[in-house]
């Protein structure tokens, strides 16, 4: 199981990190075994439970899914977010919401949205010996707030508030940092600004490491499709081949066959 310190030095050893998002046993335990770090991931609301955003994701969500996945990791270093609502309101509030969903999944860390109105929340945590993740650039816990999902740091402005709260990230303590949805230049110039490893979505190949949601990785998602993903298998399509040939085999009374069933003799 990687730890903290392996995850930091990887920036040093300028080995890439490999991370991807898992919600389930079955697709953990598959996955384990090439990742550097699985993120159960509150994108579980639109992947798992068809909700338009990640805004009503509940932390019991998030504690079943962690629970499941980290079951099934043996070699990945795990990480559970911290969902909307559940660390807002104060730091004792998010140290209470990642105290729980540590000792329920028995993950190694959590991650946590995080503008700099939540430095201290990220701060405290840290003081607290939790290992924190955080995240910048899009935040799609707010995304009811900007009006949907946009690429952020496209103005001079609003780069340098990314930048200057990566800066902050580093300085509270966080062990690494998800950059999301900003201008590749952007996520470069932080990967080379701050010591801690960064994990790029939708931002630069210089970014210490990338993730990207399985569903998106295997071609699952037909609704959603952002620039930044890259289909490596079109999923969707063979299981839909794959299903209407079951269909077709009950319909036409070719399944079951005689070897799919048990006989007894009374």
């Amino acid at each position: 199981m990687k730890v903290t310190k392996e995850i930091i030095l990887s920036k040093k050893s300028k080995e890439k990190l490999v991370a991807l998002t898992a919600y389930t046993y079955p697709i953990a335990k598959i996955i384990d075994e090439f990742c550097d770090i699985i993120l159960v991931g509150d994108s579980l609301g639109m992947t798992i439970y068809g909700m338009k955003d990640t805004v009503d994701v509940s932390l019991e969500m998030m504690i079943n899914h962690g629970k499941a996945v980290t079951k099934a990791c043996q070699k990945s270093f795990t990480v559970v977010d911290l969902p909307c609502g559940s660390y807002e309101q104060s730091k004792y509030q998010a140290l209470e919401s990642a105290k729980k969903i540590i000792e329920e999944t028995k993950c190694d860390a959590i991650k946590i949205e995080v503008d700099k109105s939540l430095i201290t929340t990220l701060e405290f945590l840290v003081k607290n010996n939790i290992n924190v993740m955080g995240h910048v650039g899009l935040l799609p816990q707010s995304v009811r707030k900007i009006g949907g999902y946009h690429y952020q740091g496209t103005n001079h402005s609003s780069a340098q508030e990314i930048l200057e709260t990566a800066i902050l990230v580093e300085e509270a303590g966080a062990f690494s940092l998800v950059i999301e949805a900003v201008p590749a230049d952007l996520a470069t110039k932080i990967s080379q600004t701050i010591t801690i490893p960064t994990i790029g979505i939708g931002a630069s190949l210089e970014c210490d490491g990338q993730i990207l949601v399985i569903d998106d990785l295997l071609g699952l998602n037909q609704e959603f499709k952002p620039r930044f993903v890259n289909n490596y298998e079109e999923l969707a399509q063979k299981i839909s081949q794959a299903v209407e040939n079951f269909a077709d085999d009950v319909r036409s009374k070719k399944f079951p066959k005689k070897n799919n069933l048990y006989h007894f003799q009374y």
